[in-house]
């Protein structure tokens, strides 16, 4: 089948709604049903709101932004941005109000949408700070009020406004990364960006209008908006909008989705809630499932030699039946496969997802290459990798900064390397190479078969004291695989060691703790308990017993309450670590811990 050809998302858009109409795109649950939305509907009320934003004064060349979860005024606003000219400026409704005026400004946006009252009143209150800011549209409301969104569809219906046809190099959008320091950065993405990486999914991955997901990922981040929604509108699939991270699971049996596109959070909640569900569970049953993964694994390791076994197969066919069929059930039954991206996904847990008979396709990117440069693919798939790169895209690994002989920065070249940086000339210097390639600041390696490889954060890594290099994300991938640890961060730098500043999983720990006849009233105090302390030793030594080397290992730890969350500003809005808050918040305990090992003269091992 040849793939279609996409210059703009313009172009997306005008083939999909002349192409799929009747069908449908996005399901939303309200009063407990499911309402379905198809293309010919979604293509109407984009037409209406183009009209609609056309009489507020948007033409060509200006910035429309938007503060809200994932719903479908959220994609009807991106798509009547588009078809007028106007640069899409998406936001998180967690994100601070300074962050949000601060975008503001920076873009010069002329219009924001904002998903509820609460966030209109706060924008209301800072508006004297916008200068550039005219309109304030709530997608609340009704269409007799002058600032809704419905009132606004109402005059677009009454006026039409003509389809603008965008040059493949304009401005389609700006997506800020929130980053772990500083100011965000306004990410300068084209439609030929966008479009052209549509393509390229169209070439690589098996996805048709027949397919269905479950969209929980934010749009206002690059892999949810790219790879999700703007793709499979391009081939005519729906789309279940999540009514939030807390009812995945209920919307999963409820959508049956074909496919999800997660990142490496969800699925190690999926590892760690089938862990604790089988521990729970009879003896019986325990032994058959993990009995059928280990017939999988068995399958698989002959299947990577091109051998089989014919009572393997049947072993398979029968505990695929009998077992894993009903794990997937509890994801709706239809899941074939999933997509995982934004990081480096632990290949334990993409082995047992995927042995439960749910491919897991990794890929790598960022939102300054929109996103993806490198992905796993039928047919072309190494697990722990985060495969090849995707037609129209090159990747070379720079050691000129490591001086390692196999690993070094990865350098993406290609159609989906971004315009730029929003007014950031001096950044745009540093990350851009002569020959136009964008510096990607992770370090990674090539194997001989052209698969890239993750190795680590070139701004995370840190010397110890003895000038040993540590990465600490594998290491802390390792640890979070504990039933018994939710969130952990590695510090060490400068240190004779690492310490592990640790958020225990309170569910797991006062079963534990309860198991042991131990007092689980106060959770302060329990962490203290000498018991606790020695099963988070027990822990430590266990999951890094094969991720990290003895120097690597923390030696001492910090068991803390408080988890780490975008409302205490521990994480950004896509779900990274802002490490420097994090020690900011713990960083006199950290020392402690290291002042105690002094006196009792620990160091490195």
């Amino acid at each position: 089948m040849t793939s279609p050809k996409f210059e703009t998302l313009v172009d997306i858009f005008l083939q999909s709604i002349a192409s799929f109409g009747p069908r449908p795109l996005f399901g939303e649950k309200k009063n407990g049903q499911w309402n379905w939305m198809t293309y010919i509907q979604f293509g109407q009320m984009v037409d209406d709101l183009r009209g609609g934003l056309a009489q507020l004064g948007v033409t060509q060349g200006d910035r429309v932004a938007v503060i809200s979860n994932n719903r479908h005024e959220w994609a009807v606003g991106a798509y009547a941005c588009y078809t007028l000219g106007a640069a899409y400026v998406p936001m998180y409704e967690a994100q601070l109000d300074k962050e949000w005026a601060y975008i503001l400004n920076d873009c010069g946006a002329k219009v924001v949408f904002a998903a509820t009252d609460a966030i209109a009143a706060k924008l209301k209150a800072i508006k004297p700070e916008l200068p550039k800011l005219e309109h304030i549209i709530r997608f609340t409301g009704t269409a007799t009020e002058a600032d809704t969104f419905a009132c606004l569809m109402r005059r677009g219906a009454d006026t039409p406004s003509p389809v603008t046809t965008p040059k493949p190099s304009d401005l389609a959008g700006l997506i800020y990364t929130s980053g772990t320091t500083g100011n965000p950065k306004g990410v300068m993405l084209s439609h030929s960006n966008l479009a052209r990486n549509v393509c390229a999914m169209h070439e690589v991955f098996p996805m048709s209008k027949e397919d269905r997901s479950l969209a929980f990922l934010p749009w206002a981040h690059s892999f949810g908006q790219n790879v999700e929604l703007n793709a499979l509108i391009s081939m005519g699939a729906s789309m279940g909008i999540a009514e939030g991270v807390d009812k995945i699971v209920d919307n999963l049996s409820e959508v049956q989705p074909t496919l999800l596109f997660s990142v490496p959070r969800i699925f190690n909640r999926i590892y760690d809630g089938l862990q604790k569900r089988m521990a729970a569970e009879k003896p019986i049953k325990r032994m058959m499932f993990n009995r059928g993964i280990e017939v999988a694994k068995q399958r698989k390791a002959l299947a990577e030699k091109n051998q089989s076994s014919l009572l393997l197969d049947a072993q398979h066919a029968f505990f695929d039946r009998v077992v894993f069929s009903k794990v997937r059930a509890r994801f709706g039954g239809r899941l074939k496969y999933a997509f995982s991206g934004a990081a480096a996904i632990s290949r334990e847990v993409a082995e047992f997802i995927d042995n439960l008979g749910i491919t897991v396709y990794e890929g790598y990117g960022l939102t300054e290459t929109s996103p993806i440069a490198t992905a796993n693919y039928p047919g072309h798939r190494k697990i722990g990798s985060v495969g090849r790169p995707i037609p129209g895209t090159r990747v070379e690994i720079d050691r000129s900064e490591t001086g390692d002989p196999k690993q070094g920065e990865i350098v993406v070249y290609g159609h989906n390397v971004m315009m730029g940086y929003y007014n950031l000339p001096d950044e745009n210097s540093k990350v851009f190479t002569a020959d136009g390639g964008f510096k990607t600041g992770d370090m990674g390696m090539l194997d001989d078969n052209g698969y890239v490889w993750i190795t680590g954060r070139i701004k995370e890594q840190y010397k110890l004291e003895n000038g040993k290099y540590v990465v600490p994300v594998p290491i802390e991938q390792a640890l979070q695989l504990s039933p018994f640890i939710t969130n952990v961060m590695l510090h060490g730098q400068n240190k004779p060691f690492n310490v592990a500043i640790i958020v225990p999983d309170m569910d797991s720990l006062k079963k534990w703790a309860a198991e042991k006849g131990l007092d689980t009233s106060s959770i302060p105090e329990l962490l203290k308990r000498p018991e606790v302390q020695q099963l988070y030793r027990e822990q430590i030594n266990e999951f890094c017993k094969d991720a990290a080397k003895g120097y690597e290992k923390p030696q001492r730890f910090l068991l803390i309450s408080e988890d780490f969350t975008t409302a205490n500003d521990m994480l950004t809005p896509s779900l990274k670590l802002k490490r420097r808050n994090v020690l900011k918040k713990f960083g006199e305990a950290v020392e402690e811990l290291y002042r105690e090992a002094e006196k009792n003269g620990e160091r490195a091992a």
